[in-house]
């Protein structure tokens, strides 16, 4: 693979305290500083790492952050307002990037399950982002029900196509792509389950997503597709080792510095 690969991780609502964030910081920072040193890692890192913290967060990770190579990531941005405005609860993509984010999540099934995120608000959050100049991890995925019955292929069509009309309105923003769009494949029924697709159903999705991208933007030669749903230690070599697959967007994994540096190793070695 001549691609970055990309490991990333998904704190979602942990830690609990910012002390904890800062144990999991110190303990990711400390092993990565040993890897080096023991040579157990390549030292020109095939692999980017990435974290996204809560907002509350945000701002203590990306200072912490800053004079390593982890990159930090918000979780989310407002639909309604790329800066300021009366919208209560919400942290814009200038605030997050301000506060350190060169990254955004968007898109995650959470949100579209509990805030009911529909086409136009994630249309409306891809054009934030990019207007302040961060990165997209963007979610895509099917449920149990949908697999069972299929449908896999459909759905990930109706999530890309606020891609798709997001550079219809904005067509400069193809040059953009490669560089500031990554997908993130995570099937709703394999996300902390325990339940995984197999690797070659995964290439398969990763391959189609590809060529569905390559479709609405023809000059966008490879775009990055992540796996996301319980990636873990043990079952990340074998991601790793299949071309379609550029990464992963890992959660529980993510909380514990070990398991999320195992991943990442899995994805540099087969990368070396």
């Amino acid at each position: 693979m001549s691609m970055q690969a990309w490991v990333i991780g998904n704190w979602k609502q942990n830690p609990a305290t910012s002390n904890d964030v800062s144990v999991l910081l110190d303990e990711l920072l400390s092993k990565m500083g040993t890897q080096k040193q023991t040579g157990t890692t390549t030292s020109n890192s095939q692999c980017k790492l990435m974290v996204a913290p809560s907002c509350i967060h945000l701002s203590a990770v990306s200072e912490r952050l800053a004079s390593s190579t982890i990159l930090s990531a918000a979780q989310d941005i407002s639909t309604y307002s790329a800066n300021v405005g009366a919208y209560t609860g919400d942290c814009s993509a200038q605030q997050v990037a301000d506060a350190g984010a060169t990254w955004t999540i968007l898109g995650h099934s959470e949100r579209r399950q509990y805030h009911k995120e529909s086409h136009d608000c994630l249309l409306n959050k891809l054009s934030h982002a990019f207007s302040e100049n961060l990165g997209v991890v963007f979610c895509i995925g099917e449920t149990q029900t949908q697999y069972n019955e299929h449908q896999t292929l459909d759905i990930i069509d109706a999530q890309l196509s606020v891609i798709k009309d997001l550079l219809v309105q904005q067509p400069h923003l193809i040059s953009l792509l490669s560089e500031k769009l990554i997908i993130a494949y995570e099937p709703v029924w394999a996300i902390g389950t325990g339940k995984v697709p197999t690797v070659e159903e995964v290439s398969k999705t990763h391959q189609y997503i590809k060529q569905a991208i390559a479709g609405f933007a023809s000059n966008v030669d490879n775009i990055t597709v992540l796996y996301g749903g319980s990636v873990n230690a043990s079952n990340a070599g074998s991601f790793a080792a299949d071309p379609m697959i550029d990464g992963a967007l890992v959660g529980g994994a993510s909380l514990k510095a070990e398991s999320f540096l195992a991943i990442a190793n899995a994805f540099d070695q087969a990368n070396a």
